[in-house]
């Protein structure tokens, strides 16, 4: 294994293994500059352990009361202490700075997130599913712990869960493992499986069961299995009705591009208008809304739920706000006037919203355009107009799909049982 080995300033996060946490000869650093670093599994020590897996497994008592347990782990997860192996007992205000540190999320956006995890689990079914024999596989994204759902999904589906974290944001999944076992989850049912990207394919192999969630590049390297669900990039995109007001249209889409900090795969990246006189205008009002917003961790009252996420890597913000720039035809127009990379009061780095208006009017089923549906971990959505045949074009295309019903806007998600791009 090629990891970073030696000593750190900071304390190393460990991982969960064989019932116990666990530190590592190899570490990765955290983003920030903090110190903080992450304990690494090779994957000769994965094959090792699903070895001991499939030794204990047969002979642990059965799980019952899953959801409540779920829920119980939730509300420490949000709110209480829990002990997390390499960092020791983590209050809800340490688990909060740490967040913001590293991978730069508001407390604000962590409350809402946290939120979002509680209702995911009380609006599930009942009763809930039986649970199988199945070693489950979760892959985590960076963008936002919310994800964090499919491991709830799995722990409470599955005989045991193999949790492996994003290393740009490993904090929220050991914090999750800690609440579960806090709650009185079995040790030898849970894992936490920080790896290098290469070593991905082989926990997949060793898993009999698989979500996994990132870019074209990782959904690459493990499609195929017969068991897994990816989930890819959603390009998510909203259709505008040809005689929705201006006014009515920038009040729908504005929270549908902004909330979260636009890091969620169901924000709206292209807003597809049917009436090519509409686009300019509601580009202009929509920029000028995008510009009014805060920029900063503290949201705008206005907007409670929108803070914007800081980034903590080295000239990340920069790439990120170069990638849409790229992108740009020679006819198009980005139409956000406020400077798209700014600092803080603590020194802290954003990229302020985007907003393009492309050139012409899109026709034909092959829409080609490097904005449409590009993803980036800050507010950036393009608006267009396009001819019915390129519109569906779009929609098809996209995982998420946001209607506008006159007084009942809608969000459909598209069914896809294949969630890669």
């Amino acid at each position: 294994m090629s990891g970073t080995a030696g000593a750190a300033s900071g304390p190393t996060v460990s991982a969960f293994r064989q019932g116990t946490w666990q530190g590592s000869l190899d570490s990765a650093p955290l983003p920030g500059g903090t110190g903080r670093r992450l304990a690494l599994v090779p994957e000769i020590v994965a094959h090792a352990d699903r070895r001991w897996w499939d030794g204990v497994r047969d002979g642990l008592p059965p799980l019952t009361g899953r959801r409540e347990l779920l829920l119980s782990a939730l509300e420490s997860f949000a709110h209480g202490t829990v002990t997390v192996g390499g960092v020791g007992p983590q209050s809800a205000e340490e688990f909060r700075a740490a967040l913001w540190e590293t991978a730069g999320l508001p407390g604000p956006l962590v409350d809402r997130w946290c939120r979002m995890l509680r209702e995911g689990v009380e609006g599930r079914a009942a009763p809930a599913p039986a649970p199988d024999a199945a070693l489950a596989l979760v892959s985590l994204p960076g963008n936002t712990f919310t994800c964090l759902d499919s491991v709830l999904d799995q722990a409470e589906r599955s005989a045991g869960v193999w949790v492996r974290p994003s290393r740009r944001e490993p904090l929220s999944a050991a914090r999750l493992v800690a609440a579960l076992l806090g709650a009185g989850w079995p040790p030898a049912r849970l894992g936490l499986y920080p790896t290098e990207q290469r070593a991905l394919h082989g926990l997949v192999k060793l898993t009999d069961r698989h979500v996994v969630y990132g870019g074209a590049g990782l959904a690459a390297s493990v499609r195929g299995a017969p068991t897994l669900t990816l989930h890819g990039p959603g390009r998510g995109c909203a259709l505008v009705p040809r005689d929705l007001p201006v006014e009515e249209a920038v009040a729908w889409l504005l929270p549908l591009v902004a909330a979260d900090s636009g890091r969620f795969c169901s924000n709206v990246r292209t807003a597809v208008c049917a009436d090519e006189g509409l686009a300019e205008p509601l580009a202009k009002a929509l920029a000028a809304a995008l510009d009014a917003l805060h920029p900063g961790p503290v949201p705008d009252p206005a907007a409670p739920d929108w803070p914007l996420t800081a980034f903590r890597s080295p000239g990340e913000a920069e790439r990120a706000a170069a990638s849409v720039r790229e992108r740009l035809g020679p006819g198009d127009r980005l139409l956000t006037r406020e400077p798209t990379v700014v600092r803080g009061a603590a020194g802290e780095v954003y990229v302020r919203p985007h907003l393009a208006l492309l050139d012409g009017v899109f026709t034909g089923p092959d829409v080609a355009h490097p904005l449409v549906g590009h993803e980036v971990p800050f507010p950036s959505a393009v608006v267009l107009a396009a001819a019915p045949d390129a519109a569906r074009a779009i929609a098809d295309r996209s995982l998420f799909v946001h209607r506008h019903d006159r007084g009942t806007p809608a969000t459909q998600e598209a069914a896809h049982d294949d969630r890669g791009p």
